[in-house]
């Protein structure tokens, strides 16, 4: 009996509901201070940068590069047998915060520091769909 094991669907934190209502519509949104004007990820109920609870969610370019990376060769979850080898990175966005994220659209083995990488969205169901990068172009 061959059955599939679904991937884990992500549960939102309150402070994380806008950012995941965005990514719904194919947005990428971050908190962004209204004081210090300084965007961050993952969302939380202060900013980072200079503790103010004085901030909303801003649409970004959704546009940033790949700062470091990991390809998985071992299968760690069932769910993600099929997609062995794959990359998880960490992408640095043109506004400054970092994601940790999947790449798309390339072979693990092309996959570098520095390369220009862009989101696209991967629809789990109809209520989530989780922001990946692909690279630019």
């Amino acid at each position: 009996m061959n059955q599939t094991v679904p991937k884990p669907k992500p549960r939102p934190a309150p402070e994380s509901l806008p950012y995941w209502q965005a990514a719904k519509e194919h947005r990428l949104s971050l908190p962004r201070c209204e004081d210090c004007e300084q965007f961050w990820f993952p969302p939380s109920r202060t900013c980072p940068h200079c503790l103010s609870a004085n901030f909303a969610f801003k649409d970004v370019s959704g546009r940033g590069k790949v700062f470091s990376f990991v390809t998985f060769h071992r299968v760690y979850r069932p769910a993600f047998a099929e997609e062995v080898p794959y990359v998880v990175a960490l992408v640095e966005l043109e506004e400054g915060p970092r994601l940790l994220t999947n790449i798309l659209g390339v072979s693990h083995e092309d996959v570098r520091c520095e390369m220009p990488v862009e989101v696209v969205f991967d629809d789990y169901d109809e209520d989530i769909s989780i922001p990946k990068f692909k690279p630019v172009g």
